[in-house]
């Protein structure tokens, strides 16, 4: 059984119920809203953060409507907070399809945005769950709050890894710490097993994360990032951060300063890409994602075992050894 189907298999009925779900939310007698909807969900995916959600939910009880829609508010959260991004870093592809702004305009894919996210508000609403309500809000100043915080980092010149995991735990792993704490919560667990979950999730989205940082190191159009994109857009990342750290190299510190300061050639970008995997800067990154993985492995070994946390193992290695 391949890693997917292995993840999937005991939620199957459920995520069935799942898409129907969100299919439903999106559907619209506005013909334009209609024609972006139809473009965004064309890049569906794999469903990671709803699967996340209804394995943690079967983990500590039966999956329920407010399950349900807990996973449609936070996939349409994070849908939103996708189309304003690429707004925001004037980006005009996402996961190799032309993002929303690129194909309409940045006015739609706003409005686009807002609209999801007032939908994502709806569901939350319709689990009759105040903490899940809390948590969706909550969630939304994280996700705006990494963002600010990574647009204030680009400006100053230091290289810090604090800020860094500051910066992806706001921006990515509070969206999976918040799958698997409302996941939890939705089943009615006490604080102590949702804090269980939500450390689960907070662990599976850094090393997501770092994963990701890890693809802009070689050129990939499949995911729709060329190599040194996150560069292009003045972000250092784990890899680099390590590297400049530890060489103090002169020359990698002012080509680094220059990403940072938007002013950095293709050429310039390739060079400092080039010392940062020649001194170790992606053994590094690997070795911290597996840092992670084993602490949400550790996790999961205080549970009582189960095809559900076999499931979740699963879904942690696919995190961590998939392509794309």
């Amino acid at each position: 059984m391949d890693s997917i189907s292995l993840i999937r298999t005991p939620i199957e009925a459920e995520l069935r119920d799942f898409k129907a779900l969100f299919d439903s939310s999106l559907s619209s007698s506005n013909a334009l809203l209609d024609s972006v909807v139809s473009h965004i969900r064309q890049r569906n995916g794999k469903m990671m953060r709803p699967v996340l959600v209804l394995l943690v939910a079967r983990l500590y009880g039966a999956i329920c409507p407010s399950t349900l829609h807990a996973a449609v508010s936070l996939e349409l959260l994070h849908t939103a907070s996708l189309v304003h991004d690429d707004v925001v870093d004037e980006s005009t592809e996402r996961r190799g399809q032309l993002s929303v702004n690129a194909i309409f305009n940045n006015k739609v894919a706003v409005l686009t945005g807002d609209y999801l996210l007032a939908t994502s508000l709806v569901h939350a609403e319709l689990t009759n769950s105040h903490r899940i309500i809390q948590l969706v809000s909550t969630l939304g100043q994280d996700l705006a709050d990494g963002e600010l915080l990574q647009l204030s980092n680009v400006s100053n010149h230091s290289f810090s890894e604090e800020v860094y995991f500051d910066v992806i735990r706001k921006k990515t792993a509070a969206l999976f710490a918040a799958c698997t704490k409302a996941a939890a919560f939705s089943v009615g667990v006490g604080e102590g097993e949702a804090e269980l979950a939500r450390l689960l999730g907070e662990y599976i989205g850094i090393c997501f994360q770092i994963k990701d940082d890890i693809f802009d190191y070689f050129d990939n159009r499949e995911i729709g990032k060329p190599t040194g994109n996150d560069m292009l857009e003045g972000k250092l990342t784990l890899p680099a951060l390590y590297v400049l750290n530890t060489t103090k190299n002169d020359e990698a510190q002012e080509l680094a300063i220059k990403v940072k300061e938007g002013t950095a050639t293709p050429d310039e970008i390739a060079r400092l890409i080039s010392f940062i995997k020649e001194n170790g800067g992606i053994e590094y990154a690997v070795q911290t994602m597996n840092v992670y993985k084993q602490k949400a492995f550790d996790l999961l070994a205080s549970l009582p075992e189960s095809d559900i946390c076999v499931a979740l193992r699963a879904y942690l290695d696919y995190v961590v050894d998939r392509e794309k």
